[in-house]
């Protein structure tokens, strides 16, 4: 068996490229993982995994124990880094790649989509629906871009569509069922509860779904929802969840290619954007009178 250490001094060279994701306690991260490791393995390399856990000083501590490591690339999930950290990245020469994103801080390169013009996408069809008290729960948006975009993004369609979201009709929450049922609850206590509610991922829809289901309100004939994802649970919940679908592995395959490609000097510069859509499913329907 060749020594990976003694290889790694006689060509300068380590064949590890580093992963940086906010948790594993997500199933579509999980997914990631698996398709990013998967291509970077048939083309020789070995992914080193760190997380940061929603906080951007873990993240660049955790880039930097990668780079210490001798990671000769990294992916990174969405552009909510510390500038340091990039410049750092850059100094030292490192390819890098952001990804989940359709545009990162110093032009740097991007493998995602756009998170605002997804969830107009989705205000859209429930006002197209007649619904006009549309709720949202959202992940914590500081620090983190694709929570933030997707919070403007439905308020920018709404405002189109001569709507809003009212301050009480925003709630932001960890992504976590249980975390989600509590924010479910306070919307459907309000004097005028929405008969709609889009949510930051599947996780948070699914822990509204489920709380919807205890209080005895009815989906979609009373409550509409929508995620965002498109975990395999979601499909085969029940009701069977409206989502985004996200295509996590191309996404991850991708980011590995780019990666892979830049440490062999056979990279454009270009961005790839990749295309997301709207899943609809058992969980939406027409507005209705909501008898509170």
């Amino acid at each position: 068996m060749p020594n990976a250490g003694a290889r790694a001094l006689s060509l300068n060279r380590s064949g590890n490229i580093g992963l940086l994701i906010p948790t594993v306690d997500n199933a579509i991260f999980a997914n990631g993982i698996q398709a990013f490791q998967k291509n970077l393995s048939a083309q020789g390399f070995q992914m080193l995994l760190a997380t940061s856990e929603y906080d951007i000083d873990k993240e660049a501590q955790q880039a930097l124990n990668l780079v210490s490591r001798g990671v000769e690339a990294l992916a990174i999930f969405g552009r909510s880094q510390r500038t340091d950290l990039l410049q750092f990245l850059i100094q030292r020469r490192l390819p890098y790649v952001h990804v989940g994103v359709d545009h990162a801080p110093l032009k740097a390169h991007c493998i995602g989509f756009d998170n605002q013009s997804v969830m107009e996408k989705v205000v859209r069809y429930l006002v197209d629906l007649r619904h006009i008290r549309i709720a949202m729960i959202a992940g914590i948006t500081s620090h983190n871009d694709r929570a933030y975009d997707r919070v403007r993004g439905v308020r920018r369609a709404l405002k189109a569509c001569g709507l809003s979201l009212p301050r009480d009709y925003l709630v932001e929450q960890p992504y976590q069922l249980e975390r989600a049922r509590q924010a479910m609850r306070q919307l459907m206590e309000l004097p005028k509860p929405p008969t709609a509610v889009i949510c930051g991922n599947d996780v948070l829809a699914l822990g509204a779904l489920i709380e919807c289901q205890r209080m005895g309100f009815k989906i979609p004939g009373q409550v509409s929802i929508v995620g965002f994802d498109d975990l395999e649970i979601s499909r085969h919940f029940f009701p069977s969840l409206t989502t985004v679908r996200v295509p996590t592995d191309l996404m991850w395959e991708r980011a590995a290619d780019y990666l892979v490609k830049r440490l062999r000097g056979e990279v454009t510069s270009k961005s790839l954007n990749i295309e997301v859509s709207l899943i609809v499913r058992e969980s939406t329907g027409p507005a209705r009178k909501l008898a509170h």
